[in-house]
């Protein structure tokens, strides 16, 4: 099995499945549907299949045994190792530890926001905004009703996270909108794209002319 399969960011969401409970792949798919709009998208029946191979081959979760729901076929029980559980601290510790530049759609179409215009830009940005404020308020509804279920409040903390950037988001969104408005933000007359963004500080040399520069 490749070793790019265990650097999958689903093995984190299958291990941590696991641990809560033992499971078959076919309820893990669902569960990781229902609780995540991010894994709906990128997971397949496929793609789970395999991930949970690699696991099994690298000793992280193994069968526990089969079940049979029904007239359904035996489906085969997976249970976190010892070992399972150890990555799965190790790679949460690691992730949570250390920011990285995570790349999303938004960010690389902001990037050529000029390509719209004044107009068309605010007209997006106006929209986006729209559509984030009542996804949010859709997620707060969510939330506050799962808190008064009596769901504790680290259970749901991914919830609570995910609302912080959407607010966040919409609140820049909000002052980039005003500043075109103002003129704050403005459109050069020649403006065709925007500049390439300056290169980091780590970057400006290349490694031979570092070479050079020390000789």
């Amino acid at each position: 099995m490749p070793r790019r399969t265990l650097d999958n960011p689903i093995v984190l969401a299958v291990l941590g499945l696991l641990l809560e409970r033992s499971s078959h792949p076919h309820q893990m798919l669902a569960e990781l549907r229902k609780r995540s709009d991010n894994h709906a998208a990128a997971i397949t029946r496929g793609t789970l299949y395999n991930t949970v191979a690699a696991l099994t081959e690298a000793g992280w979760i193994a069968a526990q045994g089969r079940e049979r729901s029904g007239n359904r076929p035996e489906r085969t029980v997976y249970a976190l190792t010892r070992a399972g559980r150890d990555e799965l601290v190790r790679r949460l510790d690691a992730q949570i530890r250390t920011p990285q530049r995570e790349f999303s759609q938004f960010l690389g179409a902001v990037t050529y926001l000029g390509a719209l215009g004044p107009d068309g830009a605010e007209e997006a940005l106006l929209e986006r905004a729209r559509r984030l404020q009542e996804r949010t308020a859709a997620d707060e509804e969510r939330l506050a009703g799962a808190l008064a279920a009596g769901v504790p409040r680290l259970h749901v903390i991914e919830a609570e996270y995910a609302l912080s950037l959407a607010r966040a988001e919409t609140a820049w969104i909000d002052a980039v909108i005003d500043d075109i408005r103002t003129g704050a933000l403005a459109w050069p007359a020649d403006a065709v794209t925007p500049p390439a963004p300056p290169a980091p500080p780590s970057e400006l040399f290349a490694p031979s002319d570092r070479k050079e520069s020390s000789t």
